[in-house]
């Protein structure tokens, strides 16, 4: 029997199936538009260690190779494998957090490898927390921190380093706390290998700051890396009797360091020799390693009431006499490990700071202080304890602040929560928060760095809003991982700049109000103030590019063009002016590749050919009226003619500064000579001027791309040396006479008085700016050894 529904029923009804027809297309909505970090099941804090994690272990499940059934399989796969490409690089990640996919090319993630590879080659390292795999951004920092490091420089499809990856493994064990154990990934960081001379694999080598690294060529067993590894590590045991233990006591003593001594007796069960040696190098500089024969030093051992054999920690101002034995730690393991733990866990804690001495302290030395709220959280990680010896040749000092007893002074350098900061020895006005990872080597890089460059950690107290100096401000978030990676080049970035920028940083999450005031909505967030003027960095997180952006903001090689100027400058421009415009928006992601390409081509036209730039995002009608239809848009404008308006479109598939540049000047009228025979024996031989030519062939690939150079070298040299090109297929007898075996060949003919040097001299640089250079310094020698010929007269 069937129910029939009254009208209003039926609209209620119908609304609910609306409703969840509306919700089902909301949920294939977001679930075919998720983002990066959703796609592979990441936070936006996650470390590079755990994108790749995360992607292995999706690419093992959702692999066409393992759903051969599944129509989706390769689509699906092509989605995280382009979240991973992008977020495991720097740049990529920042561009991505930033403008999302608009801002990124289109070819990431377009090719992948199959289910063997991620299950057996990819991220060999990742599941080994005695194995740090460093990326190129974090190397070397972590090699110069002052720790012994043994690096493993392995290729993901080489067979012999899948074959030391177990033994590696085991290795690291082994050494755990004696040195640092690395790896690196030469398929991700083909530069970083290429730079370190990597051109094997597995490449092993030993670093320590202020030594070359060692190269490994022993056989690849745990035995011979340990043998080796200890050839390295700083570890002296000392032999104790009576002539030489009080001396050695005290003198230790008085330099605040304590002593590990085994006393082996006729049953010998003492540390062995080389559990001896592993622990002086596990506890290098902060506690002497030495041990006695109780059987020929009897009486000293009854003297120290020793009687079997033992190991004991004597701690500066121990009692070494019988009767009582005040501080002395005894330990029951014969195990290297955990004697070295149980030492590390006695040792003393950093000096803790009182609030009534605290300015005064700061302002007389460097410091590197923990602030902590009540309970001491650095007692978590004994290692730590080493930072003193190891930052006392920095000339730092370590302690720590309670928080919890002065609040206020905690709460004005905006300390809200544990951390740690390095203090400039001015006080609490310079100094710089730490924001990366909480292991030694990571904060004794930071330690070294911070104290040797110009960055200050900003607040509302020292903002830089009014400041007639001009200022590099970073707003950035700890939590965001490139942000942490733009910090060390900050660093570097502030010591080439110092005297002319000052750095700061400024942490959003703490100064919210400040960072919306500035409408920052993506971090990082790199801007330069100078005074009213604000320009926005949107470069690689890179010192080199950095420094190159500052420079042109002090002198400028492109400018920026508004729709009223580009009329003014481009299209009313002078007769023989020239102009090359890049059309961009600054969400395109080559648009941001091509910018310090296109400052770097301006900085080496200047005075040839005008360079600027217009926003499309800012200009769009204006765009859309010049018929741009694609971002970048690179447009060079002839000398004026009688014609039509007049451009030509860059069509080339390279868009790097010497591409743009050689493409650019290919439009200028020739400014060397052409030579023939006749004219290059009467000119160039038998003449009285200083002479540079370009022997080329017509068909020589490297010769039609020198020809623009030739052409730029021509013109920076105008006025003080002539430039000539012979043409060897055409004038071939007048080249072999000149001795060309090659094209292109440079030869340099200077004039010397009456004198001519017929042969020239070769000059190998195909670079303008270089040959310009040498050609110059020729002169000047010419003109200094003219003058010693004069005054000898």
């Amino acid at each position: 029997m069937g129910v029939w529904l009254n009208k209003d029923d039926y609209l209620r009804d119908l609304k609910r199936v609306m409703l969840c027809f509306l919700i089902v297309y909301m949920a294939i909505l977001v679930g075919t538009d998720q983002d990066f970090y959703s796609l592979l099941g990441v936070s936006k804090t996650a470390s590079s260690r755990e994108i790749r994690q995360a992607f292995k272990k999706l690419a093992l499940k959702l692999h066409p190779d393992k759903n051969p059934n599944n129509p989706d399989a390769h689509s699906d796969f092509l989605k995280i494998n382009r979240a991973y490409e992008v977020l495991k690089d720097e740049d990529l990640r920042k561009k991505y957090d930033k403008y999302g996919e608009k801002g990124l090319a289109d070819n990431q993630g377009g090719q992948y490898e199959s289910w063997n590879y991620y299950r057996y080659d990819f991220g060999i390292y990742d599941d080994d927390p005695e194995i740090i795999t460093l990326d190129r951004r974090e190397f070397d920092a972590a090699v110069n921190s002052g720790e012994l490091w043994f690096v493993n420089f392995y290729s993901p499809g080489c067979s012999h380093c899948h074959d030391l990856a177990p033994t590696w493994r085991d290795f690291a064990k082994e050494v755990d706390g004696l040195l640092r154990i690395g790896a690196v990934n030469c398929g991700d960081d083909r530069m970083l290998c290429r730079m370190k001379g990597v051109n094997s694999y597995p490449s092993l080598f030993i670093f320590r700051s202020g030594m070359a690294a060692v190269k490994y060529h022993g056989d690849r067993s745990k035995e011979s890396l340990v043998n080796f590894a200890m050839q390295h590590v700083r570890s002296t045991v000392t032999e104790l009797w009576t002539g030489n233990f009080v001396n050695s006591i005290q003198t230790a003593f008085a330099a605040g360091i304590g002593w590990l001594i085994t006393f082996c007796s006729k049953g010998r069960d003492c540390l062995t020799s080389q559990t001896r040696l592993r622990l002086s190098g596990m506890l290098d500089g902060l506690v002497n390693v030495g041990w006695m024969d109780c059987a020929t030093q009897d009486n000293l051992c009854k003297s120290l009431d020793i009687t079997t054999s033992t190991t004991a920690y004597f701690p500066p101002g121990a009692t070494l006499n019988n009767k009582e034995k005040s501080g002395i730690l005894f330990l029951n393991s014969l195990d290297a490990k955990e004697i070295y733990l149980e030492i590390m866990h006695n040792l003393p804690d950093f000096e803790l700071l009182s609030a009534n001495t605290l300015e005064d302290r700061l302002a007389h030395h460097r410091w590197l202080l923990f602030f902590h709220f009540g309970k001491n959280e650095n007692s978590n990680d004994p290692e730590l304890k080493k930072l003193k010896t190891l930052l006392k040749n920095e000339h730092i000092q370590v302690g720590k602040f309670d928080c919890s007893s002065a609040p206020d002074i905690c709460s004005n350098l905006y300390v809200f929560q544990p951390c740690l900061a390095v203090f400039k020895g001015q006080g609490t006005k310079e100094f710089e928060i730490h924001h990366g990872k909480k292991i030694l080597y990571d904060i004794l890089a930071f330690a070294k760095e911070s104290v040797n460059s110009h960055v200050t950690t900003l607040g509302p107290q020292n903002f830089p809003a009014s400041d007639k100096e001009p200022w590099l401000v970073d707003f950035f978030a700890p939590w965001c991982p490139p942000c942490r990676a733009l910090l060390p080049e900050l660093r570097k970035a502030s010591k080439h700049l110092y005297g002319q920028l000052k750095f700061g940083t400024l942490d959003c999450t703490v100064h919210e109000g400040l960072c919306n005031m500035y409408n920052i909505q993506a971090y990082p967030t790199t801007v330069v103030f100078n005074q009213s003027n604000i320009h926005e960095y949107e470069g690689h997180h890179s010192a080199e590019q950095i420094l190159e952006f500052v420079e042109d903001l002090m002198n400028p090689s492109v400018i920026s063009l508004t729709p009223t100027t580009f009329n003014e400058l481009v299209k009313q421009r002078k007769h023989d002016e020239v102009w090359m415009v890049d059309f961009y928006s600054p969400w395109c992601h080559p648009c941001q590749v091509l910018m310090p390409e296109w400052k770097r081509m301006a900085r080496t036209l200047t005075g040839l050919i005008n360079v600027g730039s217009i926003n499309c995002q800012q200009y769009h009608s204006f765009c859309s009226q010049e018929n741009v239809q694609r971002y970048p848009e690179i447009r060079f404008f002839p000398p004026k003619s009688n014609k039509a308006y007049q451009y030509h479109s860059y069509n080339g598939w390279n868009r790097d500064a010497y591409s743009l540049r050689i493409w650019g000047l290919g439009f200028l009228p020739q400014a060397s000579i052409d030579l023939t025979p006749q004219t290059f024996n009467e000119k160039v031989l038998q003449g009285k001027n200083h002479w540079v030519v370009d022997f080329y062939a017509p068909w020589c690939g490297p010769c039609q791309n020198f020809a623009p150079e030739f052409e730029l070298l021509a013109r920076m040299i105008k006025g003080k040396v002539k430039a000539g090109k012979v043409d060897c297929q055409a004038y071939a007898q007048t080249c072999q006479k000149a001795g060309i075996r090659a094209y292109p060949t440079v030869k340099f003919y200077p004039y010397e008085r009456a004198k001519r040097n017929t042969w020239g001299e070769e000059i190998d640089s195909r670079d303008a700016k270089e040959i310009t250079t040498l050609i110059y310094e020729k002169l000047e020698n010419l003109q200094n050894h003219g003058k010693r010929n004069k005054d000898e007269l």
